[in-house]
């Protein structure tokens, strides 16, 4: 009798690991790790917006317990980036054309006029200090390494605005910036779109150092607005 043909259905797609960087060097608990791992899984394109995930399931793929996984998820839905799904999960969060265009708007109004004021009361030597990572963005970009590039851009932002001395303006930006994820930024590298954006962190930084205010919020302005726009296009 012959033997029966080899079935033709699919294998189902085997979820891939994932890894428990330390961004920066800065985090060392290892809840803080996970937490990093998951917000770079979600940046990266790997947690996907609208999926529910398991923290026994995440747990797996870490190669961890689950208990620091939901710890860590539990951290993430406080900054709205994943909602918890009672008995299930938790479901990364999507974010909309307008939720993006209203933190846009957010951070413009904020991020604008702070930045464009430190063009004169900024100490050179503390805006110097931002030229590292400033650099490190720009080849982040070219490397197509987008967790290093969102640390670096992250680091770079909320460090200017720290510079205007003002706590709590610094973490609703930070908030602001968690909720919109930099949103498409692997469709951003593959189309080499990514580069010019981060260039102008280095201009911006030029410009302040000049001590030309005006450009300073030129700057300022076409930046959010290409970050905006290349939302926009990826998202679209």
């Amino acid at each position: 009798m012959a033997a029966p043909p080899p079935s033709s259905s699919p294998t189902p797609a085997v979820p891939s690991p994932l890894s428990l960087p330390v961004l920066g060097g800065r985090r060392s608990s290892y809840r803080e790790r996970v937490v990093d791992a998951l917000r770079a899984a979600l940046i990266a394109g790997e947690l996907l917006p609208g999926e529910v995930y398991s923290a026994p399931a995440l747990a797996a793929r870490f190669g961890v317990s689950a208990t620091p996984v939901r710890e860590a998820m539990l951290d993430l839905a406080k900054e709205g980036l994943v909602d918890a799904v009672p008995n299930k999960g938790f479901r990364v969060t999507e974010v909309s054309d307008r939720q993006l265009d209203e933190y846009t708007h957010v951070r413009a109004l904020i991020e604008i006029p702070t930045v464009a004021g430190l063009a004169t009361t900024a100490d050179p030597v503390s805006l110097e200090a931002l030229r590292p990572a400033a650099r490190e963005i720009v080849a982040a970009a070219v490397a197509g390494d987008l967790i290093a590039y969102v640390e670096a851009d992250t680091r770079f932002h909320l460090g200017l605005l720290a510079l205007a001395g003002n706590a709590h303006l610094v973490e609703v930006v930070r908030d602001l910036r968690g909720r919109a994820r930099l949103f498409g930024l692997t469709a951003l590298s593959a189309s080499g779109r990514l580069l010019a954006s981060a260039e102008e962190h280095l201009e911006l930084l030029d410009a302040l150092l000049a001590r030309d205010e005006r450009a300073v919020r030129e700057v300022m302005t076409r930046h959010l607005g290409h970050v905006r726009g290349l939302w926009a296009s990826a998202h679209g």
